[in-house]
């Protein structure tokens, strides 16, 4: 048969997905399959959760990878907790090194925007401290379709084509070389359903899972990585990967009409989405028609990230005054400048990214809000030759000012993009949310947040929702699916904005809640490959 995977004339449907024994949520089956046979194997949410993602870096080369960084909300046993698993600027990464080699700013490829991958060592730390499986069972379903192939999806066809597109055109000089062996076929990207297979990445799983990532960081693996950049002009090290931690963080959240919205606290962006929320709810929406309520939300939106991208920085290097940001006075403040008419915020143009998201749950009461992320894509460029490590850039998001608190410095780590969401109640669960999509994200969560609590939309409805994004100054994008009356409002008011063609920048989401009754129920992101897998 001659088809096309990514052509859909007619109208489609998903419905929200109930279960009782465990559930994941993703943006592609394979990987939602893979988290529900590690359940099905006696492993936990946790255990489901890292097979997942590991799973993702094999079926969704395009957003993350093995040298990603991730983060995590994990509800276990009662409590919550926090991990941040992003990794720092290499002890040699400067701003006059940059300086030195000629760049006025950060590249957006090759090795100078590498920081330390914290995702091997985020793995290992969840499921030592949480889950009920050895790791390297976890990575069992990874290792095999890496070894043995899996038919790419639509969605990551279409990206991973983009790439390749653009990586031809723009990558140039050795470091850049073992991208295309490893990840393109002659230097095209895979078809929809043409079968992959990586089996440099299946044994750099085996050595992560067999090691508790020790591989990785101070063995065979890290030895690669240093090599390869003192052959191709990095400058992490082998040091640089040995120092590597994650840290155990406590999550910060606001009261939003009743419920507690949680997210990490910086050097990611969570608290934006935070911040919005505290304003947007002073406002009764109830008999509020879509024209005002999108204005309002996107005036919330431009005047959180002005914050954010003022004040988010590693708060190891940085005073960060998250009290104050979060507070009900301070949303007070920031509420009373929104009136009829666009603002023109002074916060520049949000960062652009390119990431992977999941929920898990499991019979127990265990559930996990999981991200992860090269950046940009497929990140740097840069693959550590015969591992099938595609090394993040994200450095690229540290400020070259000096006087910044996002500067770059080394031993730093930048500004993250990426943040899982988690709903409570009373002090009890409801469940993890979360919309990838580098500055996207805190609007995903606003967006998916407001249509969950204020409108009472189930958790597919929430994520088939039509969305919008603020992208710099009075620029707005907005989806065909939004009424006109609601364009030509908001233009009337000052915003300029952009119908857009292409569902691919609002977004991927994914959400699962417990219900009064124990139950699970989920929802995934119809504008991607996405899947729940139910037990």
């Amino acid at each position: 048969m001659n088809f096309d995977a990514l052509h859909y004339p007619h109208p489609s449907r998903r419905t929200a997905v109930y279960a009782r024994k465990g559930m994941v949520a993703t943006s592609h089956p394979l990987a939602a399959a893979a988290g529900l046979q590690v359940l099905q194997q006696g492993g936990n949410a946790i255990d489901a959760a890292v097979a997942t993602a590991a799973a993702l870096t094999v079926v969704e080369p395009t957003s993350n990878g093995i040298g990603s960084d991730s983060f995590a909300i994990v509800w276990h046993k009662g409590q919550m907790y926090g991990l941040n698993g992003s990794g720092v600027a290499p002890a040699g990464l400067s701003l006059e090194e940059l300086s030195r080699r000629g760049h006025q700013e950060m590249p957006k490829f090759g090795w100078m925007p590498v920081t330390v991958p914290g995702t091997p060592r985020a793995w290992a730390d969840l499921v030592e401290r949480f889950g009920k499986l050895p790791l390297r069972q976890v990575l069992d379903p990874a290792i095999s379709l890496a070894r043995d192939g899996h038919p790419v999806s639509p969605i990551a066809a279409k990206y991973w084509a983009v790439a390749a597109n653009r990586f031809a055109s723009t990558l140039q000089g050795p470091e850049f070389e073992h991208w295309f062996k490893t990840f393109t076929f002659d230097g095209r990207a895979p078809k929809p359903g043409e079968t992959f297979s990586s089996p440099g990445h299946a044994r750099t799983l085996e050595l992560i899972g067999e090691s508790g990532a020790k591989a990785f960081y101070e063995g065979e693996l890290a030895d690669a990585i240093d090599r390869f950049a003192r052959e191709t002009g990095g400058l992490i090290t082998k040091a640089d990967l040995a120092a590597h931690t994650s840290d155990w963080v406590t999550p910060v959240s606001v009261d939003y009409r009743g419920y507690d919205v949680w997210e990490l606290p910086p050097n990611g962006q969570g608290i934006v989405a935070l911040m919005a929320l505290n304003i947007l709810k002073g406002y009764d929406f109830s008999n509020m028609d879509d024209r005002e309520r999108t204005h309002l939300q996107l005036e919330a939106l431009k005047l959180a990230f002005e914050d954010g991208r003022r004040h988010i920085a590693d708060p190891r290097q940085a005073d960060i005054p998250l009290a104050e940001l979060l507070s009900d006075a301070h949303a007070q403040q920031q509420r009373a400048r929104i009136g009829d008419q666009a603002l023109l915020p002074d916060p520049g143009a949000p960062v652009l990214g390119g990431t992977v998201y999941l929920a898990t749950a499991d019979g127990e009461g265990n559930m996990v809000s999981y991200i992860q992320s090269n950046y940009m894509g497929f990140g740097s460029g840069v693959v550590v030759p015969g591992t099938g490590i595609a090394l993040q850039n994200r450095g690229h998001n540290f400020s070259m000012d000096p006087n910044h608190k996002n500067a770059l410095a080394p031993g730093k780590r930048p500004y993250h993009t990426i943040i899982p969401g988690f709903l409570t109640k009373d002090g009890q669960p409801i469940g993890p949310f979360g919309v990838m999509g580098g500055f996207m994200q805190p609007q995903g969560h606003v967006q998916v947040m407001m249509n969950t609590i204020d409108f009472g939309m189930n958790p597919q409805a929430a994520l088939d929702a039509p969305r919008w994004q603020w992208m710099e100054d009075r620029r707005v994008t907005i989806e065909g699916s939004y009424g006109d009356e609601v364009v030509e409002d908001l233009r009337a008011r000052g915003h300029e904005v952009e119908i857009a063609s292409d569902a691919g920048g609002f977004g991927r989401g994914q959400i699962i809640w417990r219900t009064d009754e124990g139950n699970l129920v989920g929802g995934t992101e119809p504008r991607t490959d996405g899947t729940i897998a139910a037990w």
